[in-house]
């Protein structure tokens, strides 16, 4: 694995993770309907970063271009998750906003 991506690479499986449990975690919430977004958000956030570390890790000439689109995916997840007061959704906004800072600086 490229030291250049590494920081990336960590940050993208650790967000996916995240993502993954917060969604699994609002599933249980008792006000489901309010939760729809964050659950659709999260899934296409760790969708995407998996991508990107998947690319990334091939060295493949798309890693820069799906890691502007993860920042952007990240970001707008870890806003949507911000919004909400479950700790569950506290840590998915960080992990998503780091994230979205480490998708950005390998992008750059």
């Amino acid at each position: 694995m490229s030291e250049h991506y590494r920081n990336c690479i960590e940050a993208c499986y650790i967000c996916a993770a995240t993502c993954d449990y917060c969604a699994a975690s609002c599933l249980k919430e008792p006000q489901l309907g309010m939760m729809r977004e964050c659950i659709r958000q999260d899934m296409q956030c760790a969708s995407i970063c998996r991508m990107a570390a998947k690319l990334m890790t091939l060295d493949s000439e798309f890693a820069t271009e799906i890691c502007r689109i993860c920042a952007e995916a990240c970001q707008k997840c870890g806003d949507e998750c911000a919004r909400h007061e479950h700790e569950h959704c506290k840590k998915c906004a960080e992990a998503c906003h780091h994230c979205a800072q480490e998708c950005r600086n390998m992008a750059a």
